[in-house]
């Protein structure tokens, strides 16, 4: 008999990557498929109903995003077909297969304001386009098919693509000091964690556990992004000093929320999920780079 299809796009980016691995590692009771922009382009709505003529998957995760903050400011209608509008026609999609949708999403749906992490069922407000167009492919998905489920994630980084801990490890390398914001506070998430959870999540789905909705992952902690900088410099023993700076001494295209931490306990509550250290995570990554 054949095993249940799990579909999953964004296939080169650092999530994608992270669940190929540990598929690859693990005999596992599905078939998986992993797109990328040739086998599934989202910024081409007009493929998802032929992928969906060929393919009959039992889950479907959409890992494939339009993550340019800045760029989206002016590249609107782009990141708006990826990020919003494809990501309401999987949902639809998969609804017609019967098919469990499973979409990442993000911090950026918050405005900033805050100052314990956020619930999910707490407020709104994005402060740029690109937070505007994951919460807006968050609702279409919701309104598309009633076996939606939003992961919103946060500061994701991987020994894979491009990434703030990869970055720092090389400019750390190559100068002899580093401005870093340290005004800007949240919780990091190392993609193999966040690729674990998400094959656990479907585990609990397939043994009957059927949950739905919006959650919220991350690894453990809040810490700025300069406390994040001073981690990484510790762990990999570099000696480039770092200077704090707030943000308003780096400015961006597009305005970053000032908190963004989020509130993890019903992902680990209704799926078992486990939640890791954030500085552990990092050791981790920081040894196999």
């Amino acid at each position: 008999m054949a095993k249940p299809l799990v579909v999953v796009t964004g296939k080169n980016g650092q999530l994608g990557w992270e669940l190929q691995q540990l598929v690859s590692q693990q005999q596992m009771e599905y078939d998986f498929l992993f797109t990328g922009r040739e086998e599934l382009d989202l910024s081409d709505p007009d493929l998802i109903h032929t992928f969906f003529q060929n393919h009959h998957p039992a889950y479907f995760i959409n890992c494939a995003a339009y993550t340019a903050v800045d760029k989206a400011e002016t590249e609107q209608d782009f990141a708006y077909t990826v990020n919003a509008s494809s990501v309401g026609l999987l949902a639809a999609e998969c609804a017609r297969k019967n098919c469990v949708f499973i979409t990442l999403s993000t911090d950026y749906v918050f405005d900033g304001k805050g100052a314990t992490p956020y619930a999910t069922d707490h407020p709104t407000d994005p402060v740029n386009y690109y937070g505007y167009t994951k919460l807006t492919g968050e609702d279409l998905a919701l309104a598309n098919n009633p076996q939606t489920i939003i992961i919103r994630t946060s500061w994701v980084y991987s020994v894979h693509g491009n990434n703030f801990v990869k970055t720092m490890l090389r400019l750390m390398k190559d100068r002899s000091e580093l401005k870093i914001v340290s005004d800007q506070v949240g919780s990091p998430t190392y993609a193999a964690d966040l690729a674990a959870a998400l094959l656990q999540v479907i585990e609990e789905l397939a043994k009957g556990n059927r949950h739905y909705g919006v959650y919220h992952y991350s690894n453990e902690g809040v810490i700025s992004w300069f406390d994040f900088a001073t981690a990484i410099q510790q762990i990999a023993d570099l000696h480039c000093q770092l200077l704090p700076i707030p943000t308003t001494a780096y400015p961006t295209p597009a305005k970053r929320p000032a908190y963004s931490a989020m509130d993890t306990r019903k992902i680990v509550r209704d799926f078992g999920v486990p939640l890791r250290s954030w500085k552990d995570s990092l050791a981790v990554c920081i040894s196999k780079l």
